[in-house]
């Protein structure tokens, strides 16, 4: 999972001002808010989405739902609208000024490429005629734009802690962050892992867990994703300077594969979901996952900022790709979401944490 040298020229300028610090008493919300950004309802709203897909061409083909023939749009006009406060609009022009010559880095797995490829979407078509270059170095993507010298890069690693080759095999090392070393000297870093931790067979990308020299077969997962989380907050704890560099954690991100869980006993997938959950309560509750990152969370000693947009992604059972995605009429995905969509008003609301 390493990148090898090569990397002086990611370190860059990294001096994000001190306006921007968060408060250590409550790492998990900005204290500038006036309200949860992350506690409200759906709203329809002709004015939204926030770009054209067919105006952003870096959208991989997975979340290309438009281009993959979904027939209905409806799923594209909502905004997020929080109780008691209104989110600012995503501006993409004050969002390249505001942040020249920064660093912007999410690690994880496929929904941090979601929530990657919506940003850099968002900044493209804000300004489509800016020179950008696109670059990949090992697990590392990299899109410049290079008028601005803005670097919005995404790191592939599913459980943030290290995946190694050793002779027994590969091994899933819940006490190490090697992988790390690329995450020093960013300006924001934007964390994500879960979605991985409950693959099994042939799609687990590991034969051993250790721990602490010890060796296991398995062990239950939720236990396994805790100590990771531990293992990452001390990395944070001992490599983060806030007054340089911003850190947020994307919650965890929900599928919808058992209607059930919305009141619709027998939906066995989100195929044909065109409209939101009305209200802000999603009926089949919170995962667990959530509990056991909010716990971890509230341990750390550098500010962190949660963004947690779980309850507010539950209620958005019509924004996955379905057969729309990368399996087309052979696969079915309620777990990504199209692009544009949900994953944009995640930007929209990191956005107003990092603007004022």
């Amino acid at each position: 999972m390493g990148l090898e040298g090569g990397w002086n020229f990611f370190s860059v300028f990294i001096g994000i001002l001190l306006l921007f610090h968060h408060s250590n008493a409550n790492p998990i919300y900005n204290p500038k808010q006036s309200c949860n950004f992350f506690e409200g309802s759906w709203v329809e709203d002709e004015t939204y989405p926030l770009y054209n897909s067919t105006q952003c061409p870096f959208i991989e083909h997975e979340f290309n739902c438009q281009r993959n023939g979904r027939p209905d749009q409806d799923y594209l006009k909502y905004r997020w609208q929080p109780h008691g406060c209104s989110l600012q609009r995503f501006d993409g022009q004050a969002f390249l000024q505001k942040f020249k010559g920064k660093s912007i880095m999410f690690v994880g797995d496929s929904l941090s490429r979601n929530q990657w490829q919506s940003l850099v979407c968002l900044l493209y078509t804000s300004a489509p005629k800016t020179n950008y270059n696109t670059n990949r170095v090992g697990d590392v993507s990299i899109f410049t734009f290079s008028d601005f010298g803005i670097d919005v890069m995404l790191d592939r690693s599913v459980y943030l802690v290290d995946v190694v080759r050793e002779e027994k095999g590969r091994i899933l090392k819940l006490n190490s962050i090697e992988g790390g070393k690329l995450w020093k000297g960013m300006d924001m870093l934007i964390f994500n892992t879960w979605h991985w931790w409950n693959r099994r067979g042939a799609t687990q990308p590991w034969d051993y867990i250790e721990i602490d020299g010890q060796y296991y077969k398995d062990m239950d997962r939720v236990i396994a994703f805790e100590r990771a989380l531990f293992t990452w907050v001390k990395w944070i704890n001992i490599n983060i300077n806030p007054a340089k560099t911003m850190v947020f954690f994307q919650g965890i991100s929900p599928s919808h594969y058992n209607g059930t869980d919305w009141n619709e006993p027998g939906v066995k997938t989100c195929l044909g979901q065109t409209l939101p959950i009305s209200g802000s309560t999603y009926p089949g509750g919170l995962p667990p996952a959530l509990t056991v990152l909010k716990k971890v969370l509230a341990t750390i000693e550098k500010p962190v900022t949660l963004l947690d947009v779980t309850n507010l992604c539950l209620l958005r059972k019509d924004g996955h790709p379905s057969i729309y995605g990368l399996g087309g009429r052979t696969g079915m995905d309620c777990s990504h979401w199209c692009l544009a969509g949900v994953p944009d008003i995640w930007n929209e609301i990191f956005y107003n944490f990092i603007i004022t």
